[in-house]
């Protein structure tokens, strides 16, 4: 009888705190196969037309909108998400594999380029197998903004998921395999391949001549490690790391509109996600009726069951989660910052937290620099614009964030001056299928979505041709 294999892949709910189900990693000899099977398929994918690539890539939209509940009642499961989040999170998904499937072959179409003798152009060409280091926030959404662009392109995914999500990893891979057979296209065993594997793996993985670059959504150490890794193959990565968004409010005009908006930004997904708004600078004279707002509708919330539709707060995605926030907001408030109203674990079982909003946060308190993950706020005064960008800036954050104004031109301006590598002007950091989407600073680099998303695992190789009588001039390199 072999050894039983641990495994850190587990559905746990986490408003029970029950273990739903567990899956076996694999290591060794297993991965060295799924790495193999992959290099081998790239070769047959690659060659495939890419208005057949991007056929499958339609069909598994068409499959994710029909299996819709499906998807979003295993996500809430899985993370905790409200349901109604769940199901926008599925719609979303399946706008970006309707716009690749699309606009992926224009986006990857030969590009001429000008020149004064004979020809030149760009070819946009796979460059073979690719592995992704996924989060748990969105179980399917960041998934597939990395692995369908890619697909399209004709280079292979490798997905790493996160560890609390196994069943909406399993069912992300069946998707494609399914629209694949749909369409009547066969042997895609190695296009995309979901991968159970530990942290161990994960280098050695990048260390295979068989990977050709690597893109991770998640914390900053893991980021870090991935990076690192790769630059030492000469490879490329991607990646997409923590944020403290900033969410600036510049006057008065409609403060319940952005009060509402507010809200929306800082509790969307209970506030687990990187582009959540959570740093909230507000000029003084609305600074009192904004805070008073913000108050009013976080002790509105409700906690309860995420797929009971009438529940408004729902728990975080496991008790770590959970324990980890209220210490960062205990730590912060016996620093001096003054707690508005939450703050502590709600007595109940589950993995929650009150809605909290800080003020007073300061240079040194852990709220002040750190990433708070989850549904805490921390609102700021200040004077004018000028101290809000500066105060926007001091951050080791770069990914995104909102000004809120009347006056769009204000508004504009302000945008422009703050670093990040996202603004939105009177809406909080969102993100849809054609736009950009990706930080700077501690952040992460690269883009991800609208044509950039083809162009991070892409060789951008020059064609140039000239008549076999032309001028033959000075070589350089």
């Amino acid at each position: 009888m072999s050894e039983q294999r641990t495994s850190s892949f587990a559905t746990v709910n986490p408003y029970t705190g029950e273990t739903l189900a567990e899956f076996p990693s694999i290591e060794g000899e297993e991965v060295d196969a799924a790495l193999a099977t992959a290099d081998h398929a790239f070769r047959a994918w690659r060659e495939r037309p890419i208005a057949e690539r991007a056929a499958v890539v339609g069909r598994t939209a068409a499959l994710m909108r029909e299996r819709k509940e499906e998807l979003a009642q295993l996500i809430t499961l899985e993370m905790g998400k409200l349901i109604s989040e769940a199901r926008g999170e599925v719609d979303l998904a399946a706008s970006i594999l309707e716009y690749y499937a699309e606009h992926g072959p224009d986006f990857a179409a030969a590009e001429p380029l000008d020149v004064e003798e004979g020809e030149a152009y760009l070819l946009s060409e796979p460059l073979g197998v690719l592995l992704g280091v996924m989060p748990w926030n969105f179980p399917l959404y960041q998934v597939v903004r990395f692995a369908e662009p890619n697909l399209v392109l004709g280079n292979t995914v490798l997905v790493k998921h996160a560890g609390i999500c196994p069943q909406s990893a399993l069912a992300l891979e069946t998707l494609f395999r399914d629209a694949a057979a749909a369409q009547g296209v066969e042997d895609v065993e190695g296009v995309y391949t979901n991968l159970f594997v530990g942290h161990d793996e994960i280098a050695r993985i990048i260390d295979s001549p068989v990977v050709r670059g690597a893109s991770l959504t998640g914390s900053e150490g893991a980021g870090a490690r991935v990076a690192e890794r790769a630059g030492r193959n000469m490879k490329p990565s991607l990646l997409e790391l923590g944020g403290s968004d900033v969410f600036i409010v510049l006057d008065g005009e409609n403060l319940e509109r952005t009060v509402r908006a507010a809200v929306a930004g800082r509790m969307a997904n209970t506030g687990q996600s990187c582009v959540a708004s959570k740093r909230f600078i507000v000029l003084a004279d609305v600074y009192d009726d904004f805070v008073a707002g913000m108050r009013r509708a976080f002790e509105a919330l409700r906690p309860g069951d995420p797929a009971d539709e009438a529940t408004t707060l729902g728990p975080l995605s496991s008790e770590q989660a959970a324990s980890d926030l209220a210490d960062q907001i205990r730590e912060t408030v016996e620093q001096g910052a003054e707690l508005v109203t939450g703050g502590h674990r709600i007595d109940r079982p589950g993995a929650f937290v009150e809605a909290t909003v800080l003020t007073g946060v300061k240079p040194g308190m852990r709220a002040y620099a750190e990433e708070l993950f989850g549904p805490a706020a921390v609102v700021y005064r200040v004077a004018d614009e000028d101290e809000a960008v500066a105060l926007a800036n001091d951050s080791q954050y770069g990914l995104g964030g909102s000004v809120f104004c009347a006056d769009e031109a204000r508004g504009r301006r302000v945008a422009e001056r703050v670093e990040t590598g996202m603004v939105w002007v009177n809406h909080p950091t969102s993100t849809q299928p054609d736009l950009p989407f990706g930080g700077i600073k501690r952040s992460g680099y690269g883009r991800e979505l609208s044509q950039l998303g083809m162009r991070e695992f892409v060789n951008r190789k020059l064609v140039r041709v000239l008549p076999p009588d032309a001028e033959l001039r000075g070589i350089a390199g």
